[in-house]
C-alpha cells in the first residue's frame, strides 16, 4: 500500500531541506502521495472531515517538516488539535488511527550538537510520540537532517533526501 507524507513547512520554497525531500518524493508518486498543509490550507481552515477520510486511506502516515522554536510548526499543532479528535482517533468508538504507523521527517536548523548537548530531538518531539501513541499508533524511527541553518552542502541535503526517500519505499 501506498504511504502519506504530511508535509508542514510555511515557506516549502525557501525551504533548503524540506523542498528537496518533496522533490526526491515526488519521483515516487505510485508509492507516495504528498499532502502539503500550507498549500492545501493558506488560511490554515482545515477541513477536518477531509482530513479525517485522508488518514482512513492509509496504513503509513509521515509527517514531514522543520522544527519551529524547538516544536512543531503552527499548522501541525493545529492539525493534530482539530483532526485526532475524540470519539474518532481516540475514547469511545475513536479507533480510527488504531494500528496506523506513524513516522516523522524533521529538519533542524541549529546544528546536531545543540541536539547532542542541550536536549535531544526525541525528547523535543515526545509530546507528539505520546499523541500518536495514545491513539494506538506505532512510532516509527524518525528521519532527521541537522543544521539546514548552518551551511550544509547540497550534495549533503540530496544524499539525505535519497536515504529518506529509500526508507519509505
Amino acid at each position: 500500500m501506498s504511504k502519506l507524507v504530511i508535509v508542514t513547512h510555511p515557506n516549502i520554497e525557501g525551504s533548503v531541506v524540506n523542498s528537496k525531500w518533496v522533490s526526491e518524493l515526488e519521483k515516487y508518486s505510485d508509492n507516495i502521495k504528498l499532502h502539503s498543509l500550507y498549500a492545501k490550507y493558506p488560511d490554515l481552515n482545515i477541513d477536518v472531515a477531509a482530513e479525517q477520510e485522508l488518514l482512513s486511506q492509509y496504513d503509513e502516515i509521515i509527517f514531514q517538516f522543520p522544527l519551529h522554536w524547538f516544536g512543531v510548526p503552527y499548522a501541525l499543532k493545529q492539525y493534530m488539535d482539530q483532526v485526532l479528535t475524540y470519539g474518532w482517533a481516540f475514547g469511545p468508538d475513536g479507533d480510527k488511527m488504531k494500528g496506523k504507523k506513524i513516522g516523522f521527517a524533521v529538519s533542524t536548523g541549529g546544528a546536531q550538537e545543540t541536539y547532542e548537548t542541550m536536549v535531544s530531538l526525541e525528547d523535543l518531539l515526545k509530546p507528539v510520540y505520546v499523541s500518536f501513541q495514545y491513539c494506538g499508533c506505532e512510532i516509527l524511527p524518525t528521519h532527521r537532517l541537522y543544521g539546514a541553518n548552518q551551511g550544509i552542502t547540497p550534495e549533503f541535503v540530496e544524499e539525505n533526501a535519497k536515504t529518506y526517500a529509500a526508507s519509505l519505499l
